[in-house]
């Protein structure tokens, strides 16, 4: 998730007929301070050299964070390259060199930027000691981290978890838990550390309390008028990506948390007359943000929760440290069913009483959106509610195509002129 997009965000507030958060500065500062230590990572923890780790969003970075490795994520620096316009020069620098368009806009440009650093936002990313990956959001990661080892020299550590068509069974946990312990072995031997295992558990109580703390404040948007719209769960979702198992998140989590909840109480909506009340399936439309979201806030249409930023609103499993790792890093609602993931798109429509929803079908993300069409038309029929599906993609702007989303959105926006 781009904070770049949060300056935005407060500048264009009031034109965009929706409330800004005072939060957004303390989520300026923190992400400030993560990018600064991401790049000065090398000068921190001194006499002992802090590790970089690039990793994919459903890593299991706690585990990382006991060894003191500090972790950057491709594709939220892929999601601030969208943001600043920049995607499209450095997927065309991957292509060049022989990748096709086909594959996902966060690997072509992520590495795009690593092959023209002087193109990328923030001057790139900094060079990784070692990258960790996790299939539980889509194997595409394996292939774009096998690339970055051979490019950079450095070790790859992977963890395969088994997709989940029912419930997480006792013999997938336990797959899981083995390949934990042997990365545990891989730091070790990397680091020079040996794992301490009340460092672990505190990351792990730290990371507990900043998903409590993002889900309740997701649930206070059970309220109407809503507190929050769509691009504020995506932007201020940035922490619980990439500072889970630590005090920053924690602390800024309470001051959010702590401002929508005094939102609630006064009655103070996201969108100013809110009207219709939506929910959100897919990874946000990065170079579309506020003027997509703008089609919808005009005609006082509030998206009340989403899928996407609700995937760091689990609960973790209980057991050991590792166990819980084990088993909430498989239980990733992207490695689950088609099934699975209807019914919680009609959970969210009941709870957030929504009137309808609208699915991002997003030409990188294939695990997420080549089942949306099987789960939309369940949904519908479940719920009574329409759904409404819109083609683009979540960072390379070539895929969007303007006049026939405004179009398309304006046409289900009218299926709700009768309500008051």
């Amino acid at each position: 998730m781009p904070d770049a997009q949060s300056t935005k965000h407060n500048e264009h507030a009031k034109k965009r007929n929706y409330r800004p958060l005072v939060s957004t500065k303390a989520l300026q500062k923190t992400m400030g301070r993560y990018y600064a230590i991401t790049n000065y990572h090398r000068y921190w923890g001194k006499p002992l050299r802090r590790p970089l780790a690039w990793v994919t969003s459903g890593a299991p970075v706690e585990l990382l964070r006991a060894f003191k490795i500090h972790s950057a994520y491709p594709e939220q620096y892929a999601a601030i390259y969208s943001a600043r316009q920049a995607t499209v020069s450095l997927c065309e620098v991957a292509e060049t060199a022989g990748y096709s368009q086909d594959l996902c806009s966060y690997a072509r440009s992520n590495i795009g930027g690593v092959l023209r650093p002087d193109l990328a936002p923030l001057g790139g990313m900094p060079k990784p000691d070692l990258l960790v990956a996790c299939n539980n959001i889509c194997g595409t990661v394996l292939k774009w981290y096998e690339v970055l080892a051979r490019h950079f020299n450095v070790p790859l550590l992977v963890l395969d978890t088994p997709f989940l068509t029912g419930e997480l069974t006792p013999q997938a946990k336990e797959y899981v838990l083995e390949q934990l312990n042997a990365m545990a072995v891989d730091l070790e031997k990397i680091t020079g550390r040996k794992l301490n295992q009340q460092s672990l558990a505190e990351q792990m109580r730290r990371s507990a309390e900043i998903t409590s703390l993002w889900k309740e404040t997701r649930q206070y948007c059970q309220a109407s008028p809503s507190p929050l719209n769509a691009p504020d769960l995506f932007i201020h979702m940035a922490p619980i990506v990439v500072l889970r198992g630590s005090q920053e998140g924690i602390n800024y989590y309470r001051k959010l948390e702590a401002e929508v909840k005094e939102r609630v109480k006064l009655g103070q909506g996201a969108v100013n007359n809110e009207r219709i009340r939506l929910v959100w399936d897919n990874i946000a439309i990065w170079p579309q943000l506020f003027s997509f979201y703008k089609l919808f806030a005009e005609k006082g249409a509030c998206f009340v929760t989403d899928t996407y930023s609700g995937g760091w609103a689990a609960d973790h499993a209980p057991g050991t440290p590792m166990e819980s790792l084990a088993a909430t890093y498989t239980e990733v609602f992207l490695n689950r069913s088609p099934e699975y993931r209807a019914n919680q798109l009609i959970n969210q429509i009941r709870d957030y009483k929504a009137h309808g929803f609208v699915m991002h079908s997003n030409r990188s993300c294939k695990p997420y959106s080549l089942v949306q069409e099987v789960i939309r038309r369940k949904v519908m029929r479940e719920t009574g509610v329409p759904g409404l599906m819109i083609e683009a993609d979540m960072a390379d702007p070539r895929a969007y195509a303007e006049e026939p989303v405004r179009n398309r959105v304006q046409a289900f926006l009218e299926t709700f002129d009768d309500l008051t």
